[in-house]
């Protein structure tokens, strides 16, 4: 009994270290001070370890200490990204009647009779780079601005603390069906604190204001329907998710096997013949729900524009990367200059190939099969892509939590090396610390790959 008291008395010591360090992080750090923003970092991580080891069949506990480490960030404007002023601003513009996607911030400004309040902040917060360009979050994300322009439409700070209290709803969310597929898998509750519970994403999503945290709530919502066989629903909660930020598109062609050869050994016509209705129907609902989600800003100059940011995240931005530096360097090498637009049209064609190749020639059936070659998909395409920004891991962090692989999580606490970015005033990557970063990603992810193979050997 002594000894379990000893245990509770150090896990309040290390909830209230917890809450000390978020609140130094989230009001008190500069995001050129990487010095000091590595050493909150790793205690932190430190911390959340910690409390998991000690408490793992307590998950009220945890799932309380989770929820107090995010209110630390209620009144804190954020500190190590400027997105939020765009989500602020696309709110207040879709609330006075405004089509966010037809308009840049910048003509606004420039004309001086932009019809939001504070727009001159708004715009100088989000920096001329991001107001020179349309804007490119899916209308479901949009109404979430909508809804904090509803209730904040005069308060930067405000409008921060109402995005944050949907973040904050959508971790809930993501905890109550990620611990009950994980009770469907016969799988350890406490891993969903891997994800609930990891500064990563306590920092880059309720702190930053990353809306990956509700794309991430309705891929796992739509992951437990699935599992339980509601097939339908699930197709609408994923069109959702797409809605939120297009990314899940790409785990469309691996849900093929789930629906063709579920608890089938092999293809057979039966299985073809039973499964493909369901198939098709379950993409049809997808693309219908996602159709009705954009109908409303639809138009030929809401595609065009559209296109054209999203291209450029492709031919133009670079970011963390990690295989895309390697060949840039290369042609660097060989050419003598940057083959970013040449490279970033190649890419995408090779993430296809990826994606057709986990689809058809690996094993899917399975729910916690399908999820796991959505893992492998989506770290292949952030391998593969020129901009890796931080609060991008988030969603293989959640799908690794139902997998045997743990180099997300290693991942999510490496992260923080990109941005070393920031102690340039000009915001220059340091490539030793972003070769660091994915030095030590690929050498876990490897490991990973061993240990599971060997694992399989043995059985």
């Amino acid at each position: 009994m002594f000894r379990q008291w000893k245990y509770n008395r150090f896990s309040i010591l290390l909830i209230i270290t917890g809450l000390l360090f978020y609140w130094s992080f989230s009001y008190q750090l500069e995001r050129a001070d990487f010095p000091k923003m590595i050493s909150l970092w790793a205690v932190l991580f430190f911390v959340s370890y910690k409390i998991i080891q000690l408490n793992p069949d307590n998950w009220k506990l945890l799932a309380i200490t989770a929820l107090l480490f995010r209110v630390v960030f209620l009144l804190a404007i954020p500190n190590l990204s400027q997105d939020f002023f765009r989500f602020i601003w696309d709110g207040r513009m879709l609330l006075q009647g405004f089509n966010p996607y037809l308009s840049l911030p910048e003509v606004w400004i420039a004309q001086g009779d932009a019809p939001i309040a504070q727009a001159q902040e708004l715009y100088t917060g989000m920096g001329t780079l991001n107001g020179s360009h349309y804007t490119n979050y899916p209308p479901l994300s949009q109404f979430c601005y909508c809804i904090a322009a509803l209730f904040a439409s005069k308060s930067i700070l405000g409008s921060a603390m109402v995005f944050r209290i949907l973040i904050i709803l959508a971790d809930v969310g993501t905890f109550f069906f990620g611990r009950k597929l994980l009770q469907s898998f016969n799988l350890p509750e406490k891993r969903i604190f891997w994800y609930i519970l990891n500064p990563f994403i306590i920092i880059e999503l309720t702190g930053n204001l990353h809306f990956e945290a509700v794309m991430v709530f309705f891929i796992i919502w739509s992951l437990y329907l699935l599992h339980k066989g509601y097939w339908y629903w699930a197709a609408v909660v994923l069109a959702l998710s797409i809605s939120v930020k297009l990314i899940p598109l790409l785990f469309l062609p691996l849900f093929f096997q789930k629906f063709i050869l579920n608890k089938q050994k092999s293809f057979n016509t039966s299985g073809f013949t039973t499964g493909l209705p369901k198939l098709m129907g379950f993409y049809s609902i997808v693309t219908g729900t996602c159709f009705l989600i954009f109908t409303p800003f639809l138009s030929g100059a809401f595609l065009a524009n559209f296109s054209k940011t999203i291209t450029l995240w492709f031919q133009t931005f670079e970011f963390n990367a990690s295989i895309y530096f390697i060949i840039r360097w290369i042609g660097y090498q060989v050419v003598g200059w940057n083959i970013i637009e040449t490279t970033g049209k190649i890419l995408p064609l090779v993430v296809i190939l990826i994606l057709l190749g986990l689809t058809f020639f690996r094993n899917n059936q399975s729910t916690l099969q399908l999820i796991t070659a959505m893992l492998l998909g989506i770290c292949s395409y952030y391998f593969l892509s020129t901009t890796v920004h931080p609060w991008y891991i988030a969603v293989p962090l959640s799908l690794c939590v139902f997998t045997k692989y743990k180099f997300p999580v290693v991942w999510s606490f490496v992260i923080i090396l990109s941005y070393t970015a920031y102690l340039h005033p000009d915001f220059k990557e340091n490539l030793w610390m972003v070769g660091l970063e994915y030095i030590l990603v690929f050498a876990i992810f490897g490991w990973d790959i061993y240990m599971n193979r060997f694992v399989r050997s043995k059985q």
